[in-house]
């Protein structure tokens, strides 16, 4: 019974976190003038000059929160999220580094795109959308269907 009432409420936290990111990246709009695109944002944190110390600033702030946002998370929950795959440090640090290149040839990631540019209704952000989740199922389809 337990199980099946958490089963019940999970959907609550995936609505819950949307929410929560949609207002995040609205209100980073409304006040900043930003799009709240994860890799430009810490691509600027890296290669936005010294002497701008208010544009370097917001960007540091906004990646401390979503690190601060997991771990209270993690707090809250009383549990660290789950790591669900065994896949080796070499293979996901290739992964990582494809998804960086990725979101560099594509002009931004998914927040970007995803979130903010259909939401802006862009046509661009659209097809690099659909062009991020079919890559991610003939990804998924090759490793388990194919590969094994």
């Amino acid at each position: 019974m337990a199980v099946e009432i958490a089963q019940d409420i999970n959907w609550l936290a995936g609505l819950g976190g949307g929410a929560l990111i949609g207002a995040a990246a609205t209100l980073l709009f409304w006040l900043n003038g930003r799009i709240a695109g994860i890799s430009g944002i810490l691509a600027g944190t890296l290669a936005v000059p010294a002497t701008a110390g208010g544009e370097r600033l917001w960007r540091m702030l906004f990646i401390a929160g979503l690190i601060a946002g997991g771990a209270a998370y993690m707090l809250l929950a009383s549990a660290p999220l789950a790591a669900a795959n065994d896949t080796p440090s070499v293979t996901m640090t290739m992964a990582g580094l494809l998804v960086g290149l990725g979101t560099r040839i594509g002009n931004g990631c998914t927040s970007g795109h995803g979130v903010c540019g259909i939401a802006r209704g862009s046509l661009r952000s659209l097809a690099a959308t659909v062009t991020f989740i079919a890559t991610g199922m003939l990804t998924v389809f090759v490793l388990r269907q194919v590969t094994g």
